[in-house]
């Protein structure tokens, strides 16, 4: 089979004219990811995904439903019973159980938490200064409606799979208890905290650039939270980073991002120049993180 497949492709490049434009490559994709040609595509054209936690609709977005990366070929499908992948949500699960009641689950029932100033609170102390409407006004803006498009991004592959979420799947809780009946009829993959934990990150990234190793892990972080919490398998978090970087890509076509991401550069610079530190306790946020890789 491997000398079949590598002998098609020698005929497929040998054959291939001048590169003046890259259709040859189709009849090489074809070959290469046979998955993405059956995968689900997007939604019909304009339709908005279906969002079920009102967390992701508590202010618009940058982006239009049809412009969101919706696109289910971009994640393939969660882990199936019985595979590698599904081991290794299982193993994560019980390293994260082994954190009940430490300071990174109460560190991750924080991160739980999407209504504002909340977040803002959350990226404060990678960010180094403070993050509200009345210091960062344009960045707390932009935070909030790209929760929007991050989160939105993400249900396309939760309404299509409909994944059980591993607190249920174990008859266990969560470290946010009051959530858990929206949590029991949405999605588990992906997840939408993880889309937009990491889609801040990126853009705190380019905001403050000073910054960006702290911001980024935080990031990171912000999405392990989800497993720590026993709210997502460590596969819903994976894919969710992945729309979120998506959404950021396509975020950097749209005019009016563009805008707020230049205002916020402006406002966090403003700020750091004035010392105008987070009010949050950021060394016990360091102790909380130094129990995990994330």
């Amino acid at each position: 089979m491997t000398l079949m497949l590598n002998t098609t492709l020698t005929s497929t490049l040998n054959a291939a004219p001048k590169p003046t434009s890259l259709a040859w490559l189709a009849p090489l994709a074809a070959l290469l990811l046979p998955g993405l040609a059956q995968a689900a595509d997007t939604p019909p054209s304009g339709a908005a995904p279906t969002v079920t936690d009102p967390h992701f609709r508590l202010a618009p977005g940058y982006l239009a439903p049809a412009s969101l990366p919706l696109r289910l070929a971009l994640l393939g499908a969660p882990p199936a019973d019985g595979s590698a992948a599904l081991a290794r949500d299982e193993e994560a699960h019980r390293a994260a159980m082994s954190l009940k009641g430490s300071a990174r689950e109460t560190l991750a029932a924080s991160d739980a938490e999407l209504e504002f100033p909340a977040p803002a609170k959350t990226f404060a102390c990678a960010l180094g200064t403070d993050i509200s409407e009345k210091t960062t006004p344009h960045l707390y803006t932009l935070m909030q409606r790209v929760l929007s498009d991050a989160g939105g991004s993400t249900y396309a592959g939760k309404n299509a799979w409909n994944r059980t979420r591993p607190f249920v799947v174990h008859g266990e809780g969560t470290c946010q208890p009051a959530m858990e009946p929206l949590l029991r009829t949405d999605g588990s993959w992906p997840s939408g905290h993880s889309a937009a934990g990491w889609a801040w990150g990126l853009i705190l990234a380019e905001v403050q650039p000073e910054r960006a190793t702290e911001v980024l892990a935080r990031g990171l972080a912000f999405g392990q939270s989800r497993v720590i919490c026993n709210a997502h398998w460590q596969s819903d978090v994976d894919a969710g980073r992945l729309m979120g970087a998506a959404t950021v890509a396509t975020l950097h076509g749209n005019k009016d991002f563009i805008a707020d991401l230049a205002a916020a550069k402006r406002e966090v610079a403003a700020a750091t120049q004035h010392g105008i530190k987070p009010g949050q306790d950021c060394a016990a946020e360091r102790v909380a993180l130094s129990l995990t890789q994330h």
